[in-house]
This record gives structure tokens, sequence and C-alpha cells, in this order.
């Protein structure tokens, strides 16, 4: 979550205007989502709107750095140390196979069932049997292989 701007911090770089209004939209979801009634849903589950609100916040970045080039280095490295995205996800997406992560949990091998191995949403969808509903337990992600 972004931190909270006071007069102490200091002044975003040059440019941050132009997103500002995108990333207000994305903050106003994400109090919505964390106000959301959560009554009837699985503890995990009442966390999925979050973890998909933080995963397209970071996409944004990501793509306008990037992908269309539209922020400065100085930029992107101030949103990322102010925690507008998510450097160990972004890290990832960067490298071959990881390119729609859905989240940095689903590869970490010792949270999951079966020790040694990934999320089922790392699965790709052609190795799953037909009318299998895969469904990752930590983020709600239906998958995120690169082959999917």
């Amino acid at each position: 979550m972004p931190k909270i701007r006071t007069s102490r911090t200091k002044r975003p770089p040059e440019g941050y205007d132009e997103i500002e209004g995108i990333l207000d939209d994305y903050a106003k979801k994400m109090r919505d989502a964390e106000n959301e009634d959560h009554e009837g849903k699985r503890r995990a589950e009442a966390l999925w709107p979050i973890m998909r609100i933080s995963h397209a916040r970071s996409r944004y970045i990501y793509e306008l750095y990037y992908k269309r080039e539209g922020i400065s280095k100085e930029l992107y490295d101030w949103l990322l140390k102010e925690g507008y995205a998510d450097a160990n996800l972004v890290a990832k997406w960067k490298k071959a196979g990881y390119e729609k992560l859905c989240c940095v949990r689903c590869i970490q091998t010792k949270d999951m069932n079966n020790q040694g191995s990934t999320c089922i949403c790392r699965v790709p969808k052609a190795q799953v049997k037909k009318g299998v509903v895969v469904e990752c337990q930590h983020c709600g992600c239906r998958g995120c292989s690169s082959d999917s």
C-alpha cells in the first residue's frame, strides 16, 4: 500500500502528476476492497480482491515503464520505493516464464500442499484435466503460467 504523503516526504519526480489520477483510482478501489464485507467467505477469499487490485496497479506501472516507455527511470524507481508497485513481482515479470505471474507467493515452494512444487495456477491449462476448475487458494488466480 502506498505511504501517506506528508510534508516531510520528498516531492514526487516529474511526470507523477500525469499518472496521479489513475493511481488515486487504484487507491479508491483498494479502500473499497478493504472495507468490503467478507462475511461468508473463507479467510483467504477475503484477500483476493485486494491482491487483484495490487496486481493490477503493479502491472500498470510495469507496462508504463517497460512496454510503453511512458515514465522516466527516476519516477519508476520512486514508485517502487514508495510502495505503489510490488518490486519483487515486477522483478519476476522480467524473467522468461514468469510474464503472467499473479503473485510471488505462488512460486514459493514452502507454502504449498505438495512440498517442493509450485501453486496449481502455475500449471499450464493443457496439462489440467478438462472440466476441472483451477483456482489458487492464496490469490484466486485461475492460471498464470506463460503457456495459459
